[in-house]
């Protein structure tokens, strides 16, 4: 085994040959931040307490881990009913390992109190109507991202691209591309909340995709498996969110030359099906032994999903075999004995992941062989300069 601070759930032999790959090897990372008005909705994510705090939490994660602890924010972190932001434990880490950082900004209501680079894109409307975003937008979030993909892995020699994410809500958009593009995930995504809320997610999912249906005033579009008959980029469109396809692109780009680890659980096996689906339909280069997916073990072993069961069935679509089963990975952080209660919080299914946390872990362990203990004290640091800065 290549660390013992990392599990591997799925392809062993994949997983365990790109971590030997990396060992000693520090990453870039990237973040994509998004919005879909999905995340507005009542009760549907708990990463922000109510839909107005909601509306600011990428804004406030990308100051966080941008400037620290210290910094009087624009955008301060949205209160939570449980738990503390997973930007803490990604801060933690690009800190201490001094990683560089990029941060994009693929469609945001505002613009973010950081340095960020504009994709020019669009916040996404709920994915329930089947028209979140227009095809154009989409198009061209995905040419930034084969290009940005492109630069970012230009400049990497030995190390790798991670690629996270902060979009709120963005599970619910990850269930509507899964399951658009064939893929049994009903009933296995996760959520921020303690309990996934499956049954409002697929409510949301089922009217989405039914509109999808209905505009195209055709069915043969959504005839996935069968007729091949998906665009992929067109689904992103009707029920995604801006954060997806730039993150396809640019996984896609980095991997012809790079290592590439996606930072997250659902919404990264999501954009994986994603990437799998557009080399196939657009006829684009790949490598997808070079891409490995890296999140928490909150996340991997979340007794409310079924995220390697999800991960298994990505391969049993005729539109994403071109990518397979993707390996999947996680860190062992654990905060049985934190001494703050946000922290022990995540040890009851609160947050889980996001803003690359697990990731971050993954990395930490793979180029400085950090273990439970070090992760723990470097992030109950943050969250204890965090709280003076507060006070």
């Amino acid at each position: 085994m290549p660390n013992s601070q990392i599990s591997i759930y799925t392809q062993k032999e994949l997983s365990e040959q790109w971590l030997r790959r990396y060992r000693g090897c520090l990453p870039v990372f990237a973040c994509v931040l998004g919005f879909t008005e999905t995340g507005l909705i009542p009760g549907i994510s708990a990463a922000g307490r109510t839909p107005e705090d909601r509306k600011y939490t990428a804004c406030a994660d990308a100051e966080f881990l941008y400037y620290g602890p210290e910094h009087k924010a624009q955008y301060p972190l949205p209160p939570l009913a449980a738990g503390a932001s997973p930007v803490l434990i990604s801060r933690a880490v690009f800190e201490s390992l001094k990683i560089p950082i990029h941060l994009f900004n693929a469609g945001l209501p505002q613009a973010p109190a950081v340095p960020v680079i504009d994709l020019g894109g669009a916040p996404a409307k709920c994915l329930s109507q089947g028209a979140a975003m227009e095809i154009t937008t989409v198009h061209h979030l995905f040419e930034q991202g084969l290009l940005w993909g492109e630069r970012l892995a230009a400049n990497i020699q030995q190390g790798y691209l991670i690629v996270g994410e902060c979009v709120v809500g963005g599970t619910t958009t990850a269930l509507a591309i899964l399951t658009g593009l064939g893929i049994d995930a009903a009933g296995k995504v996760n959520s921020s909340h303690p309990v996934c809320n499956h049954a409002q997610k697929w409510a949301l999912v089922q009217a989405g995709l039914e509109k999808m249906r209905g505009s195209r005033g055709q069915d043969k579009i959504f005839q996935s498996q069968i007729q091949n008959s998906v665009d992929p980029l067109q689904l992103v469109a009707a029920v995604g969110d801006p954060m997806q396809a730039v993150v396809a692109g640019m996984a896609i780009a980095a991997s012809r030359s790079c290592g590439v680890m996606l930072a997250g659980g659902t919404q990264m096996l999501a954009v994986y099906a994603l990437m799998s689906a557009i080399a196939q339909a657009y006829a684009l280069s790949w490598q997808p032994e070079a891409v490995v997916v890296g999140t928490t073990r909150w996340v991997a072993e979340d007794p409310t999903g079924a995220t390697v069961d999800l991960a298994l069935n990505l391969g049993k679509s005729s539109l994403t075999q071109n990518g397979g089963t993707p390996p999947l990975l996680a860190t062992h952080l654990s905060f049985a004995d934190s001494r703050y209660p946000q922290l022990r919080a995540y040890e009851q299914g609160f947050v889980k992941e996001g803003m690359g946390a697990g990731a971050a872990c993954v990395a930490a362990h793979l180029s400085q062989d950090w273990r439970q203990h070090q992760l723990l004290a470097a992030i109950e640091a943050q969250l204890e300069r965090l709280s003076i800065a507060l006070n």
